[in-house]
């Protein structure tokens, strides 16, 4: 499992690297303008729909699916290949629909998202918006059979492709971003953006999807589960009740995916603050995938494993260590972030980006978004858990507890402390406080499915916070170079860099050291 996870981990820091370069360069090449925020709201609208149906539940539900139908029964992979390729079937089915209809919507979507775009723009902000919703409709689909070949290879414990891949896609769409600024021009606001600028950006970022697509298909039938879409779903009782789960489960990713459109849309209020709030939220679930998600990731086919042959004190105990070993990995980079969060929104402001304000806020975002992939990490493998047990009551309880606690706290902010220039961190605040919350719920929830056995161990958090500690002295020094010796982006980078390397040796040493006197004893 430590080495899935690391592969995992491996990958996606590549994968979650680059998407958030991707992030940065529209920002550098579209700048704190309405078109970037147009840009970036509407680019992550396919996403978005595609998560109110699918999402990460797509995983979730099929990975114990598939490995149910090919050990569980016997029957090899020949009832895996049955039981995916009904499900994609039906899910296929689903996201031609929800294409079509993001299509229709598009006009209303549009003007949802040019809201705050003053009066004389307006209209023209709105032409753009719905020229470039319909280019990228068809990432809809894309993403849908993106999710399961992903799930494919998860369930035979292959990881990397899975991962990975996306860096293709991330780095495609940053080409067609440098190439729309080379031939129409960068910084352009609404009034002066040409139209073929939109149709560029909107069909070369559908393509760079397609691209991504065919390597995660590539990987599918790498592993001898390739995903080819089957219908006729009553022919198969597994496929059926899979599907069931899945339908049952569409509030966990829709709740998400609401979060985050709501986000976007009072983010867009703010010229390039859709541009901060993106970045900030990779930040957050890119640390997260490459820590504590990694390790939730990596786990899945074998808690799944367990609870199929009725393993409880198995179950259990593969729970209790990945709890471990999530909350150990995403240690480190929350004390890294949180205290270099001004340095890393600095280091990253680049070209018209660089503006101070929103420099100052991207840097306060970080520091949230430091403690939020902890709490985000720890959220999706209780949910990882709980799904592998085939319980999908326990995470829709948990989004719909995540949702309100996050509108909630937005809406509160906005009351009682209404300043336009904490919009952005109120925003990361109420997101990560309704993760938070989630993460309660799902915990509750692993916790009634493995008694008596341990929900935690005592030592195992002894253990993390010793760990920790030992970070202590590099990251003081680092801060005080930087304070004090720093004079300029590329020393500031060695620092960070230096910083880094050192905090993490020194934890690993530390963790390492305790882990062998534990054995010993």
């Amino acid at each position: 499992m430590r080495r899935s996870a690391l592969g995992v981990a491996v990958w996606t820091l590549l994968s979650r690297v680059t998407g958030m370069a991707r992030v940065l360069v529209a920002g550098g090449v579209l700048g704190p303008t309405y078109t970037a925020n147009i840009f970036q709201a509407s680019n992550t609208l396919p996403n978005n729909v595609y998560t109110v149906f699918a999402g990460p539940i797509v995983a979730m539900v099929v990975v114990p699916s598939v490995v149910h139908a090919s050990t569980g029964t016997g029957a090899g992979l020949g009832q895996a290949r049955e039981v995916l390729g009904r499900v994609a079937g039906r899910l296929l089915t689903v996201a031609g629909l929800a294409t079509v209809g993001l299509v229709l919507l598009s006009p209303a979507l549009a003007w949802s998202l040019v809201l705050g775009v003053p009066g004389p723009d307006r209209s023209r902000a709105w032409l753009l918006a719905l020229v470039l919703i319909v280019c990228v409709a068809p990432q809809v689909v894309l993403y849908t059979a993106i999710s399961l070949a992903q799930a494919a290879q998860q369930s035979r414990d292959r990881f990397a492709l899975a991962a990975g891949a996306s860096t293709l896609e991330n780095l495609a769409t940053i080409a067609v971003v440098v190439a729309a600024g080379a031939m129409f021009g960068s910084g352009l606001d609404v009034a002066h953006t040409p139209l073929a600028m939109v149709i560029w950006l909107g069909v070369g970022s559908t393509v760079a999807v397609l691209i991504h697509a065919g390597l995660q298909f590539y990987g599918a039938a790498r592993v001898g589960l390739l995903v080819i879409p089957r219908w006729g779903l009553n022919r198969s009782e597994e496929a059926q009740r899979c599907v069931r789960r899945i339908a049952r489960s569409m509030s966990v990713p829709a709740k998400s995916a609401a979060t985050s459109y709501l986000v976007a849309a009072i983010a867009a209020s703010v010229p390039g603050g859709v541009t901060v709030i993106q970045f900030a939220s990779q930040v957050s679930n890119g640390v997260s995938f490459i820590a504590a998600r990694a390790v939730s990731m990596a786990a899945m086919p074998r808690l799944a494993t367990a609870a199929a042959a009725g393993d409880l004190p198995g179950f259990a105990a593969a729970w209790r260590k990945c709890l471990h070993y999530a909350t150990l990995a995403a240690l480190p980079p929350l004390c890294l972030l949180m205290l270099f969060a001004p340095t890393v929104a600095d280091l990253v402001s680049q070209g018209e980006l660089a503006d101070r304000v929103l420099v100052t806020e991207l840097g306060a975002c970080l520091a949230i978004a430091a403690v939020g992939q902890l709490v985000a990490g720890i959220h999706d493998l209780g949910r990882r858990a709980l799904f592998a047990r085939l319980d999908d009551r326990g995470p829709r309880r948990a989004s719909l507890v995540a949702f309100f606690v996050s509108v909630l706290v937005a809406g509160l902010a906005a009351l009682l402390h209404p300043d336009p220039t904490t919009t952005l961190i109120t925003l990361m605040m109420a997101m990560v406080v309704g993760e938070a919350a989630g993460a309660v719920m799902v915990l509750a929830g692993v916790r009634r499915h493995i008694r008596p056995e341990r929900l935690a161990d005592a030592g195992t958090g002894a253990h993390a916070l010793l760990a920790t500690l030992a970070m202590s002295p590099a990251l003081a020094a680092g801060f005080w170079l930087i304070r004090h010796v720093g004079s300029g982006r590329l020393v500031d980078l060695a620092v960070l860099a230096g910083t880094t390397a050192v905090a993490i040796a020194l934890f690993l040493w530390c963790s390492v050291a305790l882990g062998r006197r534990q054995m010993t004893s």
